[in-house]
């Protein structure tokens, strides 16, 4: 018999979907806010976002299933025994955040959110003109399930894709150029709108310096909702309080939540969600997720191959 712990949201279906896979195991629902060090200590699996620092007391640790797609925290050393498997979610958030980054966009480029400031003070008002999205240039940064989604419908809206990957594969047919992480200098400056959909390693952190969002497209539009730790939180601000930029629509930051006091909150041409575009927010995600996490369990009981492996080193699937 083995111990596994459920620290993701699990409803009765769920349970018993996973419970039937194997009967005789030990099954400890939990949360990661009231999971404690002694519950994870003799744990053979565990299944959800247990904090990372009481994970480093699970000696027996087998396998950990992430219920998000980023693992930074688990990755570090000290916190997962390098003889535990590490897996994610990859592929469960496509739908939500590829359709939270389109809904960002038209509300930047229609002046949505002027609109809605303005509805707050009952101001009758044009706010003058918009941009058109039919005919841009988009460069998606990261083309794993998440960009590949966003790259997907905004083809459909008639603009020109390009994307970065960091390793070499086949171009699908809604990208219209394809290059590697070492061409992004050379084709930045073509972009009127930047989307950020990596994940935190040492390779992203800061890749959107000072210098590079200066490369930037004059009135170009960046979207992050990979990781803050990939653009330079002040170099971002001033660029678009001085209108280099047009508009950035921000999910995550390098320091969550975002002070209060930041200036970001104030420049109208900033959208700022807090890091919600993902999570449980649309049923879709919530049972995509449950869903990984059970074949996963599945794999795990019966000996099989698991998918979504994470390379410690990148910080990616395998």
């Amino acid at each position: 018999m083995k111990k596994i712990i459920v620290a993701v949201p699990m409803e009765e279906s769920g349970k018993r979907r996973l419970e039937s896979i194997c009967p005789q195991n030990e099954y400890v629902y939990t949360s990661p806010s009231v999971v404690t060090a002694a519950d994870v200590r003799d744990a053979d699996a565990i299944i959800g976002n247990v904090p990372a620092e009481l994970i480093k007391s699970a000696k027996k640790l087998e396998w950990f299933q992430s219920q998000m797609a980023g693992v930074d925290p688990y990755i570090k050393d000290g916190v997962v025994s390098p003889d535990t498997v590490i897996t994610n979610v990859t592929g469960a958030f496509g739908l939500a955040i590829s359709e939270h980054m389109v809904g960002c966009i038209f509300e930047l480029y229609k002046k949505l959110h002027l609109y809605r400031d303005n509805q707050n003070k009952s101001l009758w008002r044009d706010m003058g003109s918009v941009k058109q999205i039919e005919g841009q240039t988009i460069l998606v940064v990261g083309l794993g399930d998440i960009g590949r989604c966003f790259a997907k419908k905004m083809k459909a809206l008639g603009v020109y894709t390009i994307a970065i990957k960091r390793r070499p594969c086949e171009k699908p047919d809604y990208v219209d150029e394809l290059y590697l992480s070492d061409d992004l200098d050379s084709v930045l400056p073509r972009a009127d709108i930047v989307a950020l959909c990596m994940p935190d390693t040492p390779q992203t952190r800061q890749m959107f310096s000072a210098k590079r969002i200066d490369s930037m497209k004059d009135g170009s539009t960046l979207v992050n909702i990979g990781r803050g730790s990939a653009v330079d939180t002040e170099a971002l601000a001033d660029a678009l309080e001085s209108g280099k930029l047009y508009g950035a629509a921000l999910d995550v930051f390098e320091n969550e939540p975002l002070d209060s006091k930041h200036r970001l909150w104030s420049i109208p041409n900033a959208i700022i969600t807090p890091h919600i575009s993902g999570f449980f927010h649309l049923r879709k995600t919530y049972d995509n997720i449950i869903d990984i996490c059970i074949r996963n369990y599945e794999n795990y009981v019966t000996g099989r191959p698991f998918f979504n492996i994470i390379d410690r080193e990148t910080g990616y699937c395998r």
